[in-house]
């Protein structure tokens, strides 16, 4: 699998973006990643449709190249790690177990989202650290919800956010980041997720589309 990233400055700090759909601190060393949705095919097959398996697998060998990628010492998710109850299944659970194994001194935070409560807590086994946001670390307001927060950086996610690059004869959506002037929305790293906000540039605003292995920022 090939990726790429690029290295951007954003609220007067340095963050890195890549084409994996995740963002990294390389002051701080913290990986940051929104909306996982691990289990969501789990779910979609538990409620009668038909979906296939390996979403999962998908999902932590991009981790994977992620922290081979970056050497991170914090991995935290902006929440949404799952989708719903049905996806603590013994298959997804086993997976995440089996990848937790291998990546041991890593600390790990999830920034509880909506589907999170849902879905209930995760088993202690797996070493996940909740957190309420705001979580603040560094000069970041770690979120789930895109919110305004005095004096930090918001980095958040649950909108899913993709952009609509059209020609004259055809067009495709491709996920994206966007950076606000003090907030910053990054992509759904889930397999199995899909887009939501399109085009409408908020003023100020700086996109990055994830268009195959790279990240490009949008001219204008």
């Amino acid at each position: 699998m090939t990726f790429s990233s690029l290295a951007i400055e954003i609220a007067g700090q340095p963050l890195v973006l890549s084409s994996l759909r995740a963002s990294f601190d390389p002051v701080l060393r913290a990986l940051f990643i929104a909306d996982a949705h691990f289990g969501k095919d789990a779910v979609f097959r538990a409620r009668g449709i038909p979906v296939p398996t390996g979403s999962t697998a998908d999902n932590l060998l991009r981790i994977d190249l992620l922290i081979a990628e970056f050497e991170p010492v914090m991995l935290v998710f902006l929440g949404d790690l799952l989708h719903a109850r049905e996806s603590l299944t013994p298959l997804t659970l086993d997976a995440l177990h089996a990848w937790r194994a291998t990546h041991p001194q890593l600390h790990v935070v999830l920034v509880e989202g909506n589907h999170d409560r849902h879905a209930g807590a995760l088993p202690r086994t797996l070493d996940v650290e909740y957190a309420r946001a705001p979580w603040r670390v560094g000069p970041w307001a770690l979120c789930h919800h895109p919110r305004a927060v005095d004096g930090a950086y918001v980095l958040a996610g649950h909108v899913h956010p993709v952009y609509r690059i059209t020609t004259r004869t055809d067009s495709v959506r491709v996920p994206c980041f966007r950076l606000g002037a003090d907030c910053g929305v990054l992509p759904a790293f889930g397999s199995f997720t899909g887009g939501a906000r399109e085009t409408g540039r908020v003023a100020g605003e700086k996109v990055f589309l994830v268009v195959q292995d790279k990240v490009i920022e949008l001219a204008g």
